[in-house]
């Protein structure tokens, strides 16, 4: 099975699958070829596993042109009322919104409040859309992934845990 190496002042390794699909293990730089090689046959399974999600993942995100700016077209009519809606909810008012056509990631707060949103959410549930509207307005409160901010999430949707699951289907 063909795999990339990448040695780092680490102390464990990892696995990952990157657009090539091609499996990618991080090690650290005292790690022999052998225990590289022992490490990726006992994760075969979750390397197949994880190849067909990068697949799924990459074909989903396959648009025309037409596709994709029909795709920010519902995504700048969508989201923005869920951000009003669920800011309301919360009492955090963000400074801004803005809808980009991030592929990597759903969301992202900046260090002053601003909101961004990839237009590629509208390819999901509307859960799971209003899942990252949460977790983006708590970071207006909490700038981290501590366990305050997990509260406040959970406060405002439950069954976020459940709905984060979609985004990985």
């Amino acid at each position: 099975m063909e795999y990339r190496v990448i040695k780092s002042n680490r102390k464990t390794m990892s696995l990952s699958v990157n657009d090539d699909l091609i499996p990618v293990v991080r090690a650290p730089y005292f790690v022999s070829k052998k225990q590289i090689d022992a490490f990726i046959n006992s994760n075969s399974n979750w390397i197949e596993n994880a190849v067909q999600r990068k697949r799924n993942e990459l074909d989903r995100y396959h648009l025309s042109d037409e596709e994709l700016c029909h795709l920010i077209e519902q995504a700048k009519a969508y989201i923005p009322s869920r951000v009003d809606y669920f800011s309301e909810l919360m009492q955090l008012e963000p400074t801004g919104i803005k809808i980009t056509k991030a592929k990597k990631r759903f969301g992202s707060c900046s260090g002053r409040n601003s909101l961004c949103f990839s237009c590629y959410l509208m390819l999901y549930p509307k859960s799971a859309i209003d899942c990252v509207v949460v977790h983006e307005l708590a970071h207006i409160k909490h700038h981290n992934h501590s366990k305050a901010f997990y509260n406040l999430i959970e406060q405002y949707l439950p069954d976020y845990k459940e709905r984060i699951k979609q985004l990985k289907a």
